[in-house]
């Protein structure tokens, strides 16, 4: 059994006890998130249900474990024969949801 969510932006693939990285923090360590916007879901029978943007009634179910700071991307900007170059840069923040459930209601 699997399901495609959408969160903040990103179409992430989950199934039970899979750990996912979402980006910003939607809560706190041990505290419950449920993901509402599922785009399909595969049961365990194989039967595919697609949604019309969403599936009717179907939310995923996970447990925040923690936050983590993505990959350090630095960004450089110069222009030629001018003498300009600039460095800036930042690290993302991730939150670790392990996925519990998936319902289809």
């Amino acid at each position: 059994m699997y399901a495609i969510i959408q969160a903040r932006g990103h179409q992430i693939k989950v199934s039970p006890g899979a750990v996912i990285e979402v980006d910003g923090t939607p809560g706190e360590l041990g505290s419950e998130f449920t993901f509402e916007q599922v785009l399909l879901v595969e049961k365990d029978a194989g039967d595919i249900v697609a949604g019309a943007p969403f599936v009717a009634n179907a939310k995923v179910i996970g447990v925040v474990d923690g936050e983590a700071r993505g990959p350090k991307l630095r960004v450089f900007k110069t222009k030629r024969r001018k003498g300009f170059r600039k460095t800036r840069g930042h690290r993302s923040i991730f939150t670790r949801v392990r996925i519990t459930d998936i319902q289809t209601g």
